[in-house]
């Protein structure tokens, strides 16, 4: 910021003396008196003023005012749609409800129909209803599920989808190829209970499917496998 200068009038006082015959040395005496007086009368009063004066006020400039916040042109903090999973099922559930507690009704292959319960968290509920009878029930809870209804095969994801179609199934024991470029190399462990590992390139182990007494699904990237508890399986894409 710029300062200012105070200045101090210097007030220079010249005495002149002449020498002077006796008879006006008391009149130019008293005149230079008078002159000298007059003006150093004149000079303190100058320069106390410049002394006493205040500084001038720095020149003050206007603050800065600070420009708004460019507003944002999109919406912090919301979720991406999540896109939906390849595959071309004829009963394909379209995406479903947000929230817990929600119901919806779909329809499956064969015509009966699934009531899917919505109850958090990734846990669902879906009862195969036909003709008002419920004929079975499915649970996602930590994991998909998959359900082999004489011939027609469903899966449930943790995601609330449901699929279902008929036929392309496989008895095992035995090594088969599936829908979407999988392999699945079904083995019996025990009564009513199969293993079928699921194959991807060089025949590398991607997952494992095991029924015991109970079918078992899994969405496989948009490919939904079905392993019956009797051996049998089946995949869709």
């Amino acid at each position: 910021m710029p300062f200012s200068t105070i200045r101090r009038a210097t007030t220079a006082r010249t005495l002149a003396g002449t020498v002077l015959t006796a008879a006006l040395l008391v009149p130019a005496a008293t005149a230079c008196s008078s002159t000298s007086g007059a003006t150093g009368a004149g000079a303190p009063t100058t320069a106390s003023a410049a002394a006493t004066a205040p500084p001038a006020a720095p020149a003050t400039e206007p603050p800065a005012t600070a420009s708004a916040a460019p507003t944002p042109t999109g919406t912090r903090g919301a979720t991406p749609p999540v896109a939906a999973p390849s595959g071309h099922a004829a009963t394909t559930s379209a995406t479903p409800p947000k929230g817990g507690q929600g119901v919806r009704t779909e329809t499956l292959v064969d015509g009966s129909k699934a009531e899917i319960h919505d109850l958090g968290n990734q846990h669902y509920t879906a009862k195969i209803v036909n003709a008002g009878q419920v004929l079975a029930t499915m649970e996602t809870k930590e994991h998909d599920d998959g359900l082999d209804a004489n011939g027609m095969f469903v899966m449930l994801s943790l995601d609330g989808r449901i699929r279902s179609w008929m036929g392309g199934s496989h008895q095992g024991p035995g090594t088969f190829k599936l829908a979407g470029g999988w392999t699945a190399k079904v083995t019996k462990v025990g009564e009513l209970r199969y293993r079928a590992e699921i194959l991807g390139n060089e025949n590398a182990v991607y997952g494992t499917l095991e029924a015991n007494q109970h079918d078992v699904g899994v969405d496989a990237n948009g490919v939904s496998i079905v392993l019956s508890a009797g051996g049998e399986i089946s995949a869709h894409e």
